[in-house]
Parts: structure tokens; sequence; C-alpha cells
């Protein structure tokens, strides 16, 4: 129960910062405790819902929420959402994991690399 805790604090540090904090959740879901990759999928999304509120209200307070930049990812985001959830039921479970190992390693790479920002 403790280390749920930390592991669900540290998530929840990282989701503040909007960086996604899911992904820790997930990898500490499925590589530690041994939760099958759709379970831990399922427990994130809830996560997700329950802990979103509280950042998003502080990001609100200190105007970071930029509605121009929202609404487009939302739409594609809620798109891709529904088909990938409908598709993890069909897809094996280890398309599903090695799928999500592809994505880690692309993020790290990309976090790791210097970024370079459009100038205005």
């Amino acid at each position: 129960m403790i280390i749920e805790l930390l592991v669900g604090a540290a998530a929840g540090f990282i989701s503040g910062c909007g960086v996604g904090g899911g992904t820790l959740l997930l990898l500490y879901l499925t590589a530690v405790v041994g939760v099958a990759q759709r379970t831990a999928a399922g427990i994130n999304l809830l996560y997700f819902i329950l802990c979103s509120p509280v950042a998003l209200f502080l990001h609100f307070r200190h105007h970071t929420v930029k509605w121009r930049q929202v609404w487009p990812a939302a739409l594609g985001g809620a798109v891709t959402a529904a088909l990938a959830a409908w598709g993890t039921v069909y897809l094996p479970t280890d398309w599903l994991r090695r799928g999500f190992g592809v994505m880690l390693i692309y993020i790290g790479i990309r976090s790791l690399l210097p970024t370079f920002r459009h100038r205005k």
C-alpha cells in the first residue's frame, strides 16, 4: 500500500507538470506489479479522471491553458482514444506492450535531444 501511494504521488507530480504521469503508473503496474496491459490502461484512465481536475484547476488559475490549442488537440485525442480503446480489445497483448515500449523509447530519445523552438 505504501509503494502504491508513493508511485501515485510521483505520477501525480509528473501529471501536475503536464508531462504524463500515467506513463510512470503504466510502467509500474505492468513491469513491477504484473498487471495486464489492458487492465493497467483502464486503471490509468481512471487515475487520470480523478487526478487531472486538481492540476487543471491550478493551470486555469495561472492562465496556462490556451483554448486555441486545446480544442484541436482534444478533438484529435478523443477520436483516436476511442479508436485505440476499441482496438485494444482485438489486438494481442504483446503488440500493445511493444507499441508502448516503442513509444517510450521515442519519447526518451526526443527528451534527450536539444529542443528547437519556432521564432514568432
